[in-house]
């Protein structure tokens, strides 16, 4: 190899050591803002016909809450037809109920640099939610337990392309089931300082984790902001049963935050038509929407939406098909037109390894959430399998698409500088722009350099190893675990933390299922 040819192989990889050192110096931002517009697919017309059909859907079929008289009495006296437990609404009145949810608001994090914002033209990104499997390289896939749901937090904090921590980043299985909560709250607190989810998988849990929030951020402050988030999933088609129900008011009470979101596979939790499926979508949300709000007037709630498509043979879900990505753009212009956050799909796959699959499904899947105009996307990193899995190196290579579209949501900046008249008269026809001093001064800035792609020569890459892009990926996140650094904790703080979960796990037997 000649000197030549060394010099623009190491220089290369220097530069990229470089480009990302200096990266890890800078603030990352609480959120991304939009200068790109959405998408709106649905004419007016269109979109009123599929208002027609939710108001048709709440009167006519209605939606069941399980277990859970609380929920039935406040939709009666608000206005609902209740029989059993069956509820159907009048035309307007769930709509009504909504008006009282903030259409932006500030969620605080333990850094104050870190607080970001819901709604408006804010995109707020974080990682993959609710695997009960993990995968690497070389552990290939496992259960998930605790030092991996630690490894993800500690992943999701450095990256400065992720604002928000999520929730379970994967179930610590070795953990018992009545227990785990508390550890996975402390690890959020403990080991990131960004925005996180709390539990939701039964009322106490939810009480746990906004108590621990309250440890860290004051009662006065939870009391008045949104410091934690729960999840809530609708049992669709159409029903809300009792855990969920009981987490959502849990949160909405102490004046925290829910994202609200159907689950639904088209032609199983809904009818195989999109349309249909989309109405239903925005029915069963706006009723979780209005639940927050008989409450709590004021409690935040982020519209959600998990709608996709499934194999009509097999019954399996998929993801990224022309059919999620239209209707993602229609729940999207839905979502604006109530006037309320909005979350959409991050970088969704059913394929079991980061291969091609993956990388189409997931491109497929996060583009149209961005141009429909979401607020918030979670499972934006490391998303396998049709969730059961999260993967390190998906979450890599996903991360780093995401640095990407940072740089997309910046827009295009139209001036001087970016028309470049200095780099024509400074050049010749046919003489190229590496040497102008318009280049000199923009290389830094003009293009997003992501970190993982390999675009050597053949025979640089062939020297460096022939590694594909997993492998480097692989190396990437163990590399950022050995140079993690945890952000501080007041001692006094995280003693109090560590004594509420010995108290409240000594109360209890551990429970396995």
């Amino acid at each position: 190899m000649s000197d030549h040819q060394h010099r623009r192989r190491v220089g290369g990889r220097s530069a990229k050591i470089a480009d990302r050192k200096k990266a890890e110096q800078i603030e990352p931002p609480r959120y991304l803002t939009r200068n790109i517009k959405c998408y709106d697919m649905l004419s007016e017309e269109e979109l009123s016909k599929i208002d027609d059909h939710v108001d048709w859907i709440l009167k006519e079929v209605g939606l069941e809450f399980w277990d859970d008289e609380e929920s039935l009495n406040l939709f009666k006296e608000a206005g609902a037809t209740v029989k059993g437990t069956l509820v159907k609404f009048d035309k307007g009145l769930i709509q009504s109920l909504c008006k009282t949810a903030p259409s932006e608001f500030e969620m605080l994090a333990r850094n104050p640099k870190r607080s970001t914002i819901f709604g408006g033209n804010k995109l707020v990104l974080g990682p993959a939610y609710g695997s009960p499997f993990v995968y690497d390289l070389k552990g290939g896939r496992r259960q998930g337990n605790m030092q991996d749901f630690n490894n993800l937090i500690k992943l999701s904090h450095m990256t400065p392309w992720l604002h928000h921590t999520s929730g379970t980043n994967c179930e610590p299985v070795d953990v018992p089931v009545n227990k785990r909560h508390l550890d996975m709250v402390y690890s959020h607190l403990k080991y990131s300082d960004k925005p996180f989810m709390g539990s939701v998988t039964a009322l106490d849990r939810v009480e746990d984790s906004i108590e621990m929030a309250r440890i860290v951020f004051g009662k006065d402050i939870v009391d008045k902001n949104c410091v934690i988030q729960g999840n809530i999933n609708v049992n669709s088609p159409l029903v809300y049963d009792k855990t969920m129900t009981d987490a959502l008011k849990g949160y909405a009470r102490a004046n925290q935050g829910v994202v609200i979101t159907p689950f639904i596979l088209g032609g199983a939790m809904s009818p195989v038509t999109m349309p249909a499926a989309i109405a239903q979508a925005h029915a069963e949300t706006l009723v979780g929407v209005a639940l927050t709000q008989l409450i709590r007037p004021g409690s935040s709630a982020v519209y959600g939406n998990f709608l996709t498509t499934m194999d009509l043979k097999s019954g399996a879900p998929t993801f990224g098909t022309a059919e999620s990505s239209l209707a993602t753009y229609a729940v999207g212009q839905m979502a604006r037109r109530v006037g309320l956050p909005f979350r959409a799909g991050g970088h969704y796959t059913a394929s079991k390894v980061a291969d091609a699959q993956a990388m189409q499904e997931s491109v497929d899947s996060i583009y149209p959430a961005i141009l429909a105009g979401a607020n918030f996307i979670h499972q934006a990193a490391g998303w396998l399998e049709g969730g059961l899995v999260v993967g390190y190196e998906k979450f890599m290579l996903d991360v780093d698409r995401l640095g990407m579209l940072h740089r997309m949501f910046e827009g295009l900046t139209i001036d001087d500088n970016s028309l470049a008249t200095t780099a024509y008269l400074e050049n010749s026809p046919g003489e190229n722009f590496l040497g102008t001093q318009h280049t000199a001064e923009n290389f830094e800035t003009a293009n997003y350099r992501a970190e993982l792609p390999d675009n050597n020569s053949f025979e640089q890459w062939e020297e460096d190893g022939s590694k594909d892009s997993q492998q480097r990926a692989y190396e990437r996140w163990n590399e950022m675990l050995d140079n993690y650094v945890e952000p501080s904790l007041d001692q006094s703080i995280d003693e109090e933390l560590v004594d509420f979960i010995a108290k409240k796990k000594e109360s209890m037997e551990d429970e396995w299922y």
